[in-house]
């Protein structure tokens, strides 16, 4: 069974898919240089700002979407139906892209919990929207909020895949702040992980990781780990 495919999933992402796409536009523009790669420059600005005052940076961007690609978010899915996760968090749930393939990954596989995280109220609020379009609100909950503070508690139980797609300079804190929840064998995906310290941290194995640099999306620094404790 393949929820991604089937109605009303398909064409609620092909329409969330042209909506991010026209919001996103004039950002992604700003932070590309030739060749359509993020300038590196931009992105050393922006960790910059980010690392001075993250909620303020993103409350700037409360309109965008920040979504992952059709084909990143197909593969959240293909990760989450083989390691039959049956609880996931993601720490930046945004509109709930990223969410709805997840989630259709744990009704797929029998049932399970997403835990999302998003600073934005009413980007949480699009969410819970969408998810409930997708008839997947049952599997998901959603936390407002700082997640430094909405994942202290409440994870009840062992987590078998990790979503990082939120303030870059905090992949690092959350990741740690989920590390005694996290299974042998659990999967952590950082899209855009492009922060030194965070990667240096999971590639080094003496931490209980092994990661490499994703093949696809490229120029965006997605990074696959797998936990090995």
């Amino acid at each position: 069974m393949d929820s991604l495919t089937t109605a009303p999933i398909v064409e609620l992402l092909e329409q969330l898919f042209r909506k991010a796409e026209a919001a996103d536009r004039p950002l992604h523009e700003a932070f590309v240089g030739e060749g359509e790669k993020i300038s590196a420059e931009h992105m050393r600005t922006f960790l910059d700002e980010e690392a001075k005052d993250y909620q303020a940076t993103y409350r700037t961007l409360a309109g965008n979407y920040l979504n992952v690609s059709p084909e990143f978010g197909k593969f959240l899915y293909m990760c989450a139906r083989t390691r039959k996760a049956t609880r996931i968090v993601e720490f930046g749930t945004s509109f709930g892209v990223s969410a709805i393939h997840l989630a259709c990954a744990l009704r797929d596989s029998g049932g399970g919990q997403l835990i999302g995280t998003e600073l934005e109220a009413t980007k949480a609020a699009a969410a819970r929207d969408n998810l409930a379009a997708a008839g997947l609100a049952d599997l998901v909950d959603i936390r407002v909020g700082d997640a430094l503070e909405t994942l202290k508690e409440g994870i009840s139980g062992d987590v078998d895949l990790v979503h990082l797609d939120g303030a870059f300079n905090l992949y690092l804190p959350v990741l740690k702040l989920l590390e005694p929840h996290l299974k042998a064998g659990a999967l952590v995906i950082g899209e855009n992980a492009i922060e030194p310290a965070y990667l240096d941290y999971v590639r080094d194995p003496r931490n209980g990781y092994l990661s490499v640099a994703m093949p696809f999306d490229a120029g965006r620094g997605n990074e696959f780990t797998v936990v090995t404790r």
